[in-house]
């Protein structure tokens, strides 16, 4: 192999609200020739100024919403290949190749992240419970054997824009994979760890949070 040739790119995609303690970990394990692009959701806390002061591409949506973030990070990407992840320390971008390498060897067009918790509070009771009953419906739904909603994930760019994923919310994970499977993507999975997220949840770790999710996700079930 030449030593001319450039090694991939690809894009990560953090989006962010508030987690300006959760940013340096993360930016300091991405891994090499991975690009983060941290989209600040309306931060109060410097999250947008931290990561940019290490490197990273920071892009601003205004847009409140898990899903206007994401979409907007997708829309700045510009390598083939992309990955989302959460910005909350829960998850370490040093595996993020793992997802990357059953699309770089064509035997997947949509990769998740299947969470394994490395310690019990990491994953409070009742996120997990409503992550698989969620799972569960898409797989009756689908015929996808997939078993977490998986907030780590990999896919092409140019293939997750024609999905026109429209929620905005929440609902934005779900969308994808449903989408994806009704233009019937090969949707794998692999397991990655997860870990205790770092500073105060405002999603999971909340009974509040959890009932919005589910509320967002089941919308988008019931399209």
């Amino acid at each position: 192999m030449s030593n001319n040739v450039s090694p991939v790119i690809v894009d990560v995609i953090l989006p962010c609200l508030n987690e300006v303690s959760a940013v340096p970990w993360i930016l300091e394990k991405m891994p090499q020739n991975y690009r983060p692009i941290l989209v600040d959701n309306g931060s109060t806390d410097g999250s947008a100024e931290v990561a940019r002061s290490l490197g990273a591409t920071v892009v601003s949506e205004s847009v409140p919403g898990f899903g206007s973030a994401a979409h907007a990070g997708l829309l700045a990407a510009t390598s083939d290949l992309v990955c989302f992840m959460d910005c909350d320390g829960s998850l370490d971008p040093r595996e993020l190749p793992r997802l990357i390498a059953p699309l770089e060897v064509g035997d997947a067009d949509l990769v998740l992240g299947r969470r394994t918790t490395v310690a019990n509070h990491a994953w409070p009771l009742s996120s997990r419970v409503a992550n698989w009953e969620l799972a569960r419906r898409v797989r009756h739904r689908t015929g996808l054997k997939i078993h977490d909603l998986a907030p780590m994930r990999a896919a092409g760019r140019e293939a997750l824009l024609s999905l026109n994923i429209a929620d905005r919310r929440f609902g934005y994970p779900l969308e994808m994979v449903m989408n994806a499977a009704a233009a019937n993507w090969r949707v794998a999975e692999v397991g990655v760890s997860y870990l205790p997220r770092i500073g105060k949840s405002k999603v999971t770790g909340t009974v509040r949070g959890c009932v919005r999710t589910v509320r967002d996700m089941s919308e988008v079930l019931a399209r």
